[in-house]
């Protein structure tokens, strides 16, 4: 096992998958919301990725996206009352599903949403350029098995 965090630096590779995959994530959701909140969309903050995260809310009904971000339905629910008190989503009902509600997005929002989309694109092209394009490329292959596998289920 590595050494703890208070005894020594960690290196790379001493460090385990959940970590490898962990900390690169928490990175890009910090600088998605730093540049949400300096192109103007301020109220947004790190708890909303959970509602804002691909594929995103818009048409989707409040207990999927609480399953697809792992937390309960309430505290999805306390997400979303604060998205649309901010102005970026409406709740309504979904049509032939009786009480059942969907999300949509606002103007608002769906301008938000096409920003991350731009500042992911912008990571890609900077990973790329860290990487090289055919490491890169094998990074996204690789991950995309991981995605598609039983060990995402």
């Amino acid at each position: 096992m590595p050494a703890s965090p208070q005894t020594a630096p960690v290196k790379a590779t001493d460090m385990l998958i959940g970590a490898l995959l962990r900390v690169p994530a928490q990175a890009i959701q910090r600088r998605i919301i730093q540049e949400l909140n300096a192109a103007g969309f301020t109220e947004l903050s790190m708890p909303h990725m959970a509602v804002l995260q691909f594929p995103g809310p818009d048409g989707v009904r409040p207990g999927v996206l609480a399953e697809r971000a792992g937390m309960s339905k309430q505290a999805m629910n306390q997400l979303l009352r604060s998205l649309e008190a901010l102005g970026y989503i409406i709740r309504s009902d979904a049509p032939d599903e009786g009480r059942a509600r969907i999300i949509r997005f606002t103007k608002r929002g769906r301008a938000a949403y096409s920003k991350i989309y731009d500042i992911l694109q912008d990571i890609e092209r900077e990973w790329k350029a860290e990487l090289g394009p055919k490491r890169f490329a094998h990074l996204k292959e690789l991950l995309g098995r991981v995605w598609e596998s039983p060990l995402t289920r």
